[in-house]
């Protein structure tokens, strides 16, 4: 879809209008209304499957003349698997606990008023993503389920794929109860359109930006509506004086090794001074049979010659890549020390026999999950049992961590009286 610029304010006021105008409708719909579009939305990706595939394969193809990496090419592509893929995770939604209109809390006051807290949805909620068609409807679901509209803004590689995934999703709303303005997606592909979506406070309640450290610092910078922020994922792992080394070396493994373009990847490992003759040479070993290219401080260097030199901005650094940073400490203050200085407030593990120390590391680290000898890759919200997510916040306002329903939603105060009055 092409706009002219004088018409790209308009555009936004269309869809944030629409948007405001269908979470209305949506916030009052049953469990069972909801689940019932879910569970349509879901079979309508299977059964468009041929349809979205050669959308995708538009996408590939002008992605590909375009020069765009291998990395970013697995990202927009669909396969019938992955679609399957999709379908199961709207599903999997259809299937969580409804937060919407919990009682949270209720206490009665001295006067014999009832007062409690209850769930309700934000309302409107701005989703900007790069790539990763399956987002689509990853963010559909959840912010149905949620009570919530939502505008979908994808990444231009993705264009086609990200329109097709919605006008499915579209269709199966148009044969439930949920408003089809539900779920809106932006045709408009010039990249000015983002900023005046983001001008719309009067419209839309949240943004949340997924996607690299530019594009979120971007949003952040120019948007008038709140923003939950996830610049980037530097995660450490400490390995403490006390740790059994067979666990350590498991955990440490896994945690860089196992999808190391994540952003619970860990970036940077610390040990104990007192343990790393013994752990730090056989451990990098490890490593570097795997094909991890190692960043180590003076006295990680000094214990394995040929390694490279860290630098400053080594320890700030997301890879995203088979690259580790190392650095050997002398004790956990100056453990907790580093990730303070250095860290993302996103992930940080402890590996230790100690249970006092493990739980002092959790009190003083405050990173939106802190773990006891296990790895950092578990900061997710399937894993951690809240079935799905929408990202992972940084932000320590409104949600800190992974995002699943109950954080795409709001509590407001509801009393119950008998006739009290005010003196």
């Amino acid at each position: 879809m092409s706009v002219d610029a004088p018409s790209l304010q308009a555009e936004a006021l269309r869809l944030g209008k629409q948007a405001k105008a269908a979470a209305r409708r949506l916030a009052p719909l049953s469990t069972a209304e909801k689940n019932r579009a879910l569970l349509l939305m879901a079979d309508k990706l299977e059964a468009r499957s041929p349809f979205l595939l050669a959308e995708n394969r538009r996408d590939l193809e002008l992605a590909k003349q375009a020069g765009v990496s291998k990395a970013v090419l697995d990202r927009i592509a669909l396969d019938a698997g992955r679609v399957s893929g999709m379908a199961k995770g709207v599903r999997e939604v259809a299937a969580l606990p409804d937060p919407v209109r919990e009682v949270v809390k209720l206490w009665r006051r001295p006067n014999g008023l009832q007062v409690g807290r209850m769930r309700i949805p934000l309302g409107v909620i701005g989703i900007i993503y790069e790539a990763r068609p399956n987002v689509t409807a990853d963010a559909a679901a959840l912010c149905l389920k949620s009570g919530n509209a939502v505008i979908l803004r994808g990444g231009s590689e993705a264009h086609r794929s990200n329109q097709a995934v919605a006008a499915v999703l579209r269709e199966a709303c148009a044969e439930s109860a949920v408003p089809q303005d539900a779920v809106q997606t932006v045709e408009v592909k010039d990249h000015a359109f983002v900023s005046e979506l983001l001008q719309l406070e009067d419209y839309i309640d949240l943004i949340i930006p997924r996607g690299g450290e530019d594009l979120i610092r971007a949003v952040a910078a120019n948007s008038k509506i709140p923003v939950i922020k996830h610049y980037k994922g530097v995660c450490h792992v400490y390995v403490d004086a006390d740790a059994p080394l067979d666990m350590a070396e498991r955990i440490c493994f896994n945690a860089k090794v196992q999808r190391p373009s994540v952003c619970n990847a860990m970036e940077t490992l610390l040990v104990h001074e007192a343990i790393a003759p013994r752990f730090v040479p056989a451990m990098i070993a490890t490593y570097q049979a795997a094909g991890v290219e190692i960043r180590g401080c003076e006295k990680t260097c000094a214990m394995v010659p040929g390694i490279n030199r860290a630098n400053e901005s080594d320890w700030t650094e997301e890879y995203l890549d088979l690259i580790l940073a190392v650095r050997i400490v002398k004790d956990m203050d100056e453990a907790i020390d580093h990730i303070e200085r250095y860290g993302s407030e996103h992930t940080e593990s402890i590996v230790t026999g100690n249970y006092q120390r493990s739980r002092e590391f959790i009190e003083r680290v405050n990173s939106s999950a802190v773990m006891v000898n296990a790895s950092t890759r578990f900061n997710d919200g399937g894993e951690l049992g809240l079935g799905a997510e929408i990202g992972i916040s940084t932000s320590k306002i409104h949600a800190f961590g992974p995002m699943g329903l109950e954080e795409l939603t709001t509590t407001k105060f509801i009393v119950f009286g008998d006739g009290q009055i005010r003196e």
